[in-house]
């Protein structure tokens, strides 16, 4: 990677009028089921971290070489961020706020593999840090909801069991999730939460069975739809969503939360060459509205194999 160069971001938070990339110390270390680590974050510079008070809230999660070592940060610049020229990037991936308290957040990491963020996690001890941008949040569900329908994987799985647990007295929750063997569940902490597990499928272990649970499912004409899984399979369910259950493009959340394959994924993406990432890179830069902005980029995607 170039050094000095600008890096791309989705946005640069949410926080205030002066966002900037914070340094966060590790303050606990928690096993949460048989396949989440939880990781909470303070120190000085979080004492002004904010939320958006939405339970998919997400940020960009700078890794420092070794959990032992302090880590280098960009600073914020514009709709992006940039090192100092000669300083290296540190690696850089992108998980959901847990929980958030004044001058502390929990991020929850799937385990699995030995990849960057699952090393890190995994060997971390108090005092270690990253860095964590500013929150942005995805999730609008509509004020007249009285139910909302969640369904995921296990990475999308700590945003959902956050907005099921911060829904608003009252409203009912319906909760679908594959895991990728029995014993991979983690609960959510409130009631009203109606918990459907689907274990052995999607999570890189086998074929999703999203699509087949989302044909079952009755979907309420007052409820908001929050989805959370595989690029692709969000993808399906998306088109599901719409063309099945009669859903209004506006009605349901869709995010692709991770990529199988990611490695094959890049190849075929980088193989299309620069025009075809500046229409992608367009879309996202337009003032059209976001869902047209998703339908536009899933179509590029699956026209060209994606």
């Amino acid at each position: 990677m170039l050094r000095g160069r600008r890096e791309k971001r989705v946005d640069a938070g949410q926080g205030g009028s002066d966002p900037r990339i914070h340094r966060a110390r590790v303050t606990a270390v928690t096993r949460v089921g048989k396949a989440m680590v939880r990781v909470s974050l303070g120190g000085p510079d979080m004492a002004d971290y904010p939320t958006t008070d939405v339970g998919d809230e997400w940020v960009r999660v700078f890794f420092p070489d070794a959990p032992t070592e302090p880590v280098r940060l960009p600073r914020v610049e514009g709709t992006g961020w940039v090192y100092a020229d000669g300083v290296e990037a540190s690696e850089m991936r992108t998980y959901t706020i847990r929980d958030w308290r004044p001058g502390e957040v929990d991020v929850d990491f799937v385990v699995h593999g030995t990849g960057v963020a699952t090393t890190w996690a995994t060997t971390v001890e108090v005092g270690g840090e990253v860095g964590l941008t500013e929150p942005v949040a995805v999730y609008r569900r509509a004020q007249d909801a009285t139910h909302q329908v969640l369904l995921c994987d296990e990475p999308g799985l700590p945003a959902a069991l956050r907005i099921c647990e911060d829904a608003p007295a009252g409203m009912t929750s319906t909760l679908v999730c594959e895991v990728r063997d029995a014993g991979y569940e983690v609960a959510p902490r409130r009631g009203e939460v109606e918990c459907v597990w689907l274990p052995g499928g999607g999570n890189g272990v086998g074929p999703s069975r999203l699509p087949e649970a989302l044909s079952d499912l009755d979907i309420p004409q007052d409820a908001a739809v929050w989805v959370g899984t595989e690029t692709r399979v969000s993808r399906t369910l998306r088109r599901q969503l719409r063309e099945e259950k009669g859903l209004a493009r506006t009605a349901a959340t869709t995010m692709g939360y991770w990529v199988h394959d990611k490695e094959r994924w890049i190849a075929a993406y980088d193989a299309l060459g620069e025009e075809f990432a500046d229409k992608v890179r367009d879309l996202y830069d337009s003032d059209r509205d976001p869902d047209e902005v998703t339908d536009l980029v899933d179509s590029l995607y699956e026209t060209n194999g994606l």
